[in-house]
């Protein structure tokens, strides 16, 4: 298992112009090993869960990562977990440090499942990790969403593809 790599992603297939479309092929079913793999930490606040400042997060943190040449021409990956029901985190996988923003590193070994349908579903997903962990031989420790595209894009490609990302 190869250290802090990420499947490769199509940058260019960008016809909304916001989000790339996500191709979920080599996604699936992925072990994943991080070892002190840089990453943006931010936090959004939420009432019941529901995200009110995650567009003005996202693009600042977003805006950030593009001026300190950080993003990886590859492709991206934003682990976002809720902490409460009014707090939620979102790590930026980075190349490197990003001014302005808290910068944390993540070590560990993952899991991945693919999941294609609306963000309601995500507590029942949170579930689906922690089940994949125990069929796996592990426990789930954090599990993470790695939402592959924003709403109006989801809208726009037809297909809201969401990455569980369990840490086991």
């Amino acid at each position: 298992m190869e250290t802090n790599v990420l499947p490769k992603m199509d940058m260019s297939d960008n016809p909304t112009g916001c989000c790339p479309k996500f191709n979920p092929e080599g996604w699936d079913g992925r072990h994943l090993h991080f070892e002190d793999k840089p990453f943006v930490r931010a936090t959004t606040r939420a009432v019941m869960h529901i995200p009110i400042n995650m567009g003005s997060v996202f693009t600042r943190v977003q805006t950030h990562i593009e001026d300190a040449a950080a993003q990886d021409p590859e492709g991206y990956l934003v682990l976002s977990r809720d902490l409460s029901s009014s707090e939620g985190e979102h790590l930026f996988a980075v190349t490197g440090p990003v001014p302005n923003e808290e910068m944390t590193t993540v070590s560990g070994d993952f899991i991945t499942r693919v999941f294609e349908g609306p963000y309601r579903h995500a507590k029942n997903w949170v579930h689906d990790m922690e089940t994949a962990a125990t069929a796996d031989g592990h426990r789930a420790k954090r599990v993470f969403m790695f939402y592959t595209t924003c709403p109006r894009c989801a809208r726009a490609y037809g297909k809201n593809y969401v990455v569980g990302v369990a840490e086991i």
